[in-house]
Formats: C-alpha cells, structure tokens, sequence
C-alpha cells in the first residue's frame, strides 16, 4: 500500500501559494517547486510507476489534473503580473509636451535631400514644374519609347536589374536605370508645351567610389515651339551659377551621341584647383577652363530630343522641339559640398550626417541663398 495523499489539499495549498505571489521571480521558483524534474508534483506523477494497476486507474487521473491546475494557475498569474507590469511602466513613460526642446536638435537634412530641395528651388523660378513616375519600369517606357534599341549595351543584364516577370503590356519589368521615362509619361499625359524637371532614384549594377547601384538622378526637359540649343545652353547656365551661387561659371559643349536626343551634347564646366585649410586640393568649379590653372570636367549630358522620342510621346515632331538633360543629384552634392565617397551616402554614418546634414529649417531660397550648410 502506498501512502495516502489527499490531492484536493495539495492543490488547494499549491493553487493559494501561486495566487500570493507579487512578482514574475517567485512565479518562476513555484514553477520549478511544483512541476520541475525535482519538483513535488513531478514526483507524484512518478510515484505511478510503482502503483497497481487498480491504484493506478484511481489515482492516475487525481495526479495530471492536479498537474493541470496548477500550471494553468502559474499561465494565468504570470500573464497578470506581466500584464500589471506594462500598465506601470506605460504609466510612468509619460512625455511632457510642455517641455522645452533640447539645446542641440537632433538630426538633419540629407544633403541628397536638401540638394533636390535647391533643384525645385531654381527651376521653379525658370518656370519648371516637378515631375515623377514609377522607380519600377517596363522596357518600353525605359529603353524603346527613348529610341534605344534591343541591342543598346544599357539593356544587358550587366547595366540594368530586371524582374523575372513580365509587364502587363508583355515586355520585361525593371528598376528604371534613368529618370528618362518620366519625359515619355509627362508627354504622353499632359501633351505640349512641356517644362518639367524629374528628379528620383535610378538603379543601375555598377558600385564603387563614384558609382553606387541606387543613386539620384535629375532629369529635366522643355518641349515647345521653336526651341534650339541656344535655349538648352542658356537654361544650364542660369542653373550652375543658381546652385553653385558663382557668376563665373563657364561651359563647354562638346558633341556627343545619345539615342535619345540629336544633336547630343556633353556639358564641360571650367575648374579650378585649390588647397583647402585641411591642405586636401579638391576642384572649385568656376572660371574658364582653358585659363592656367584651370580645367574642364564634364558634367552632365544633354541634347535636343529626338524626332523619334517626341513622336513616341504622342506628339509631332514637325510642329514640337525641344531639349533634354540629366544630371547626377549625388554629384551635384559631392561638388558643391566637397564630398569624395558617393558610398558615404548611404552608409548611415552618424559622424557623416552631422557634418554634412543640413538644419531642418534650412530652407532653399533664392534670395537667401539656396544652399548653406547647418
């Protein structure tokens, strides 16, 4: 005969221990008294081995359902203290509205940002509107509507990351590898005449110090009667001096090839090479490039749309001409700013951000200045 164990106590003094407990520590301690490996109803439920079958078949369901009792009884004592735990502690994170703001705000402006920010700013003023489309493409806005065909080196899949599935219209899907497209969009939903700037991120697979495989691209383009590139010239010009605030700025146009505009031109802007207070000699854009001293970096690329272009557009080209151009936003920021890593951009870096963000209520103007670090 084994000993006699009045289950219904046991319990009754197990369930009252349980519901006494203040704290998750002494919940955890009563878990492993009562239902641990050495624990007292553990023991209980070894105790069955060495019962007969008749003191098994009695007291075998009296042992699991003192078992369940008791670790339901610990389930719903720790989820109440839990619970009462997070209500005091919502209750004591409390925030005062009505405190004043810290001395040193916290955070910045992105110079990408604030540079976009200046961009509006100035073609704004040239009576541009801004512009955006999709970052995820079809071909046909990307690649043929801009008069680039199947064989162009820019739709190998070393240059442009593309989505295994097709487009609705039946042609491949891709991270847009220029802001371009928009010109093809804007034409094709607002008609002519057409002044519009696209500024956005642009995917291509390239990555080192001067390339990453996102950065930040401006397009801009004007389509009208009449137009020619003496208006194309005069627009790029009006915009250096704006944002690198210098009436010295000089270009060049040299004769380039893209498919999308003909003629096509490279924009040069003259340099000039100077040392800095940390003794680093980094290029100052201004002067003419062809002076001592001086050089000619190119820039940007540009041209007068192609007949082909305005025609995919929705327009005729017969009665519509115009001028496009793009530019890097992340170097427009490296040049203006004297940054020599594009990959710093994105890395995140605190200690970056603080040097080169700008405050908050920096706001680009025209008649402040449309760009002046915090």
């Amino acid at each position: 005969m084994g000993t006699f164990v009045d289950y219904a106590a046991t319990g009754q003094a197990a369930l009252a221990e349980i519901a006494a407990a203040e704290d998750l520590d002494t919940i955890e301690q009563l878990r492993v008294a009562f239902l641990g490996k050495q624990g007292s109803i553990s023991g209980l439920l070894k105790t069955l081995g060495a019962m007969s079958p008749e003191q098994r078949q009695s007291e075998g369901p009296q042992i699991h359902a003192l078992r369940e009792r008791v670790t339901t009884a610990l389930a719903e004592r720790k989820a109440a203290l839990e619970s009462a735990a997070l209500e005091a502690r919502l209750a004591a994170e409390t925030v005062d509205l009505t405190l004043p703001a810290p001395e040193a705000p916290r955070g910045s402006v992105h110079p990408v940002s604030q540079v976009m920010d200046e961009l509006a700013e100035i073609f704004a003023d040239l009576g541009f509107a801004v512009a955006t489309g999709p970052e995820i493409e079809d071909d046909w806005h990307n690649f043929t509507a801009l008069n680039m065909p199947e064989s162009h080196p820019a739709r190998a899949m070393h240059d442009t990351f593309y989505f295994p599935d097709a487009s609705p219209a039946g042609g491949k899907m891709l991270l847009r590898t220029h802001t371009s497209p928009v010109q093809i969009r804007s034409m094709l939903q607002h008609g002519a005449p057409l002044r519009i700037i696209a500024p956005g991120r642009v995917y291509r697979s390239d990555s080192d110090a001067t390339h990453t495989p996102m950065f930040h691209q401006v397009e801009g383009i004007v389509i009208d009667k009449g137009i020619h590139l003496g208006h194309l010239k005069w627009t790029l010009e009006t915009f250096l001096k704006a944002f690198f605030e210098r009436d010295d700025i000089v270009l060049r146009l040299r004769p380039s090839y893209f498919p999308f505009t003909e003629p096509s031109v490279e924009v040069d802007v003259g340099f000039a090479l100077v040392t800095g207070p940390d003794g680093r000699t980094r290029r100052a854009l201004g002067g003419h490039g062809d002076d001592p001293g001086h050089g000619w970096m190119e820039l940007l690329g540009s041209g007068m749309v192609n007949r082909k272009v305005i025609a995919f557009g929705g327009l005729d080209p017969d009665e519509w001409q115009g001028f496009a151009f793009g530019i890097g936003v992340d170097r427009l920021a490296m040049l203006k700013y004297g940054m020599d890593d594009l990959r710093a951009f994105f890395d995140g870096d605190q200690r970056w951000l603080s040097h080169y963000g700008f405050s908050a209520l920096d706001v680009p103007t025209l008649s402040g200045g449309v760009g002046t670090p915090a």
